[in-house]
């Protein structure tokens, strides 16, 4: 059984169209700006993202539940921000491939494996808490409520 809220949360992702992967693999600064978004400028003060009881610190690339931290691979880890980059939003399958392994070629499958490593560090379906949701063919969609905050020096 489906709960209302999930759905509801799932009826307001703004489905796009499908990505041109060629586009963005053959785009020079692809690979770049995975990196650039990890890293803050100069007198920048980092940002931390929270949601349910994690907290993503992003430019230590450290998922934590309460202050322990949550044992992710990086490919997970890198889903889980592109997630978050465009929560609310549907986030094509091939648009989360083209992010996590720029420039090189991956069955979809990797993609599934890796999202089932994620859900299951969130705990995500359980306790009545939903933070993905899948819509078949499409993608994923990031559902729970977002705070993003500056940390303190």
């Amino acid at each position: 059984m489906r709960s209302t809220a999930a759905f509801g949360r799932m009826e307001q992702c703004h489905l796009e169209p499908e990505l041109d992967v060629g586009r963005v693999v053959q785009r020079p600064d692809a690979a770049r700006q995975l990196f650039e978004r990890r890293t803050e400028p100069a007198g920048a003060t980092p940002t931390e993202v929270s949601f349910g009881p994690f907290r993503l610190l992003r430019t230590q690339f450290l998922l934590l539940e309460g202050d322990k931290p949550v044992p992710l691979g990086s490919r997970a880890l890198e889903i889980l921000i592109a997630l978050l980059d465009r929560h609310g939003e549907l986030v094509s399958k091939q648009d989360l491939m083209a992010r996590v392994w720029p420039n090189v070629f991956v069955e979809p499958a990797n993609l599934t494996v890796h999202m089932s490593a994620l859900r299951r560090a969130l705990r995500d379906g359980q306790d009545r808490n939903r933070f993905i949701v899948n819509i078949p063919g499409r993608g994923y969609c990031f559902v729970a409520s977002v705070v993003i905050s500056a940390l303190e020096n």
